[in-house]
């Protein structure tokens, strides 16, 4: 039996040849593939400026660091996220708070958001940034989030690593209408990949050369920026403590190739999810939701166990369908629970949305290459599952 695994790459011959052509070619790195796949991104989601880099880890790390973020500054996210929405802020010698998700969309909960800053606000401090995190693809209220960050004056930093080829109102994630800078993720399993690697959209120039320094070991060749006279074409000044977070001219290529049918694909995830819709909702669970006024790219199906409805227990479903060899996952476990945070401040703090979340969830296969007939083995699989007496399940 064939294991299907929960996401993965889709890579073609054109993806194949872009890469191949690099390899042919005089640039390895810092050659002019990786403006072309910036251009083609900040294109496509209606931004002025991209700034590719390595990961999107690299990438949430500069940003905070462009925007001034370091030692006694807070930054906010979720609980509800992979650890790195986090521990960019403490990279930076900040430290990390949290704002629980809406149960519903299981993004940062704008009420929660706002009762937080309140708080905040009336003992002397507000956070330094907010990282709102589209999580699944589906992306945050980011008009009430941007209000809110101009009403307290934070600033706001979208996490979209589920969320590239998603909508929201009138225009793309990544557009920054509401926030400071938008992060990519182009990890394999993400809706379009470059093996490894991230990218930053903004609006803002300043923004833009900031995060480019810093990805580069903080060295510019740009004479007019230089302390010292130019002594020729060998020439460069380190003006910043930065980082090699380059990303390389064959992952680019990868990216442009790839996202020449990134509609394409996130349109296939829609037909996907539309089947487990229509396909699951006599089940004891708790399906997505897709919120009008956005446009999820459903990087993620996650599915809850509904525990009013059934007795059978996250594990055991989680458990079965490993057994059957489909490749389930847990997105994610709360960033707060981990060893490290509850030893930095985090011991004895409940965020009860993202933890009674976590104890139900379970992502099913989704991801553009998934065939009609995985699909309903999968689908058959969970249909069993919950027609089997328990103690047969151990």
């Amino acid at each position: 039996m064939v294991f299907i695994p929960y996401g993965r790459q889709s890579i073609s011959e054109e993806d194949l040849q872009a890469v191949a052509d690099v390899l042919r070619s005089d640039y390895l790195t810092q050659g002019p593939e990786v403006p072309k796949f910036e251009r083609a991104i900040a294109d496509y989601c209606g931004a002025a400026h991209a700034v590719a880099v390595n990961s999107a880890t690299s990438g949430l790390h500069i940003a905070c660091l462009a925007l001034g973020l370091g030692e006694g500054d807070v930054a906010w996210t979720v609980p509800n996220t992979f650890v790195a929405s986090a521990n960019c802020a403490i990279y930076c010698g900040a430290s990390v708070d949290f704002v629980d998700i809406d149960p519903v969309t299981l993004n940062m909960s704008a009420r929660r958001l706002e009762e937080k800053l309140k708080i905040a606000k009336a003992e002397g401090y507000v956070p330094k940034v907010v990282i709102p995190v589209h999580f699944s693809g589906l992306p945050c209220d980011m008009a009430k989030i941007g209000a809110l960050a101009q009403e307290y004056g934070f600033h706001v930093i979208e996490d979209a690593s589920h969320a590239i080829g998603a909508s929201y109102g009138n225009g793309k994630v990544g557009n920054c209408q509401h926030s400071d800078i938008t992060i990519f993720s182009f990890h394999p399993v993400k809706i379009i990949t470059t093996a490894e690697g991230g990218l930053a959209t903004t609006q803002s120039a300043e923004l833009a050369r900031r995060m480019q320094d810093l990805r580069s070991h903080g060295i510019t060749r740009d004479a007019a920026r230089m302390a010292k006279p130019n002594e020729g074409a060998w020439h460069y000044e380190q003006l910043d403590l930065g980082f090699n977070y380059r990303m390389t001219e064959m992952q680019a290529a990868l990216g442009s190739s790839q996202a020449t049918r990134l509609d394409e694909w996130v349109a296939r995830r829609h037909a996907i999810a539309d089947a487990y819709d229509k396909k699951l909702a006599h089940l004891p669970l708790i399906l997505p939701v897709r919120e009008s006024g956005s446009f999820s790219a459903l990087h993620l199906y996650v599915v809850q166990v509904d525990e009013t409805k059934t007795s059978l227990t996250r594990r055991q479903l989680f458990d079965a369908m490993r057994k059957a060899e489909i490749g389930v996952n847990v997105h994610y476990i709360p960033v707060h629970t981990q060893p490290y945070y509850r030893e930095n401040g985090m011991a004895g703090v409940s965020f009860p949305a993202s933890e009674a979340y976590y104890s139900r969830c379970v992502s099913l296969p989704m991801f553009a290459s998934l065939s009609d007939e995985d699909q309903a083995r999968v689908i058959a699989v969970l249909e069993h599952i919950f027609t089997v007496p328990e103690h047969s399940l151990a």
